[in-house]
């Protein structure tokens, strides 16, 4: 009978970016005290070399990211990591205009907290989008070796791989993956955009209708023949969108 204990889950980590040291150093070891592993960056250049040495185990589960930085801005590097690490971010700016806001979420952003801000607050949406991106992280087929297949279409959930009719690989953001998925949950049904922000952004995207039809518009030049005539994801007008395609679950070769 083996007694050892099992050994506790490693805390998430998180990568803290913002040229700001007086902020920077005190929220870090905050967040540190509430169980997160937290590593510091003054700068974009900074967070992409932490990010290159970063992989299994060492692989960030966040990023915070302040916009308005010295060199590469944080609206920059947040394009790159939605878009080639498929991270999650929540940005951390002064810039708390609607217009601002609503930018942040469109390139893929996943929350958007204004300075100054209540670090319990922080901490709370910090949660908030981990558990999301665990849910969609879980919300594949039963089997490993299942994915989505719509309209010749093919979606890997564990790779979050997209496949075109021809068989070849369609890059897509973090943000456009979680889209996707909630469309083929739920197929020819109609999803309001409130319901779409929630299960693709959470708390306060709800506040930008346009996030999500700039999302909506960006996933459909990927999977679409004609994005200005689209077949696949539909406009209901006052209602919202709707996958306009019957999904299967398929088994991927092994």
């Amino acid at each position: 009978m083996n007694d050892t204990a099992p050994s506790p889950p490693a805390p998430p980590r998180l990568l803290l970016v913002d040229d700001e040291a007086a902020l920077r150093e005190p929220l870090g070891e905050y967040l540190s005290r509430q169980g997160f592993a937290v590593v510091q960056c003054e700068s974009a250049a900074q967070a992409r070399s932490r990010l290159r040495d970063a992989a299994g185990e060492d692989r960030f589960d966040l990023v915070l990211l302040d916009i308005m930085m010295p060199g590469e801005d944080g609206l920059s590097l947040c394009r790159h990591l939605v878009e080639a690490q498929d991270m999650p971010v929540i940005f951390l700016t002064a810039r708390g205009e609607p217009t601002d806001r609503i930018v942040g979420l469109e390139i893929g952003a996943d929350d958007y907290v204004v300075k100054p801000f209540e670090p319990r607050e922080l901490v709370a949406r910090i949660r908030s989008v981990l558990r999301r991106a665990a849910r969609t992280g879980n919300a594949a087929p039963e089997a490993e070796n299942e994915a989505f297949e719509f309209e010749s279409w093919r979606l890997d959930p564990l790779k979050r791989r997209l496949i075109d009719p021809e068989g070849a690989i369609v890059a897509i953001s973090s943000v456009e993956f979680r889209l996707l998925m909630a469309f083929l949950e739920h197929p020819r049904q109609v999803l309001n955009r409130d319901r779409l922000l929630d299960m693709v952004q959470g708390r306060e995207a709800h506040l930008f209708d346009r996030a999500v039809d700039n999302q909506v518009s960006r996933l459909r030049r990927k999977i679409e023949v004609d994005s200005r005539n689209p077949q696949l994801i539909q406009t209901v007008w006052g209602g919202g969108y709707m996958l306009a395609a019957d999904v299967r679950r398929v088994t991927l070769d092994s």
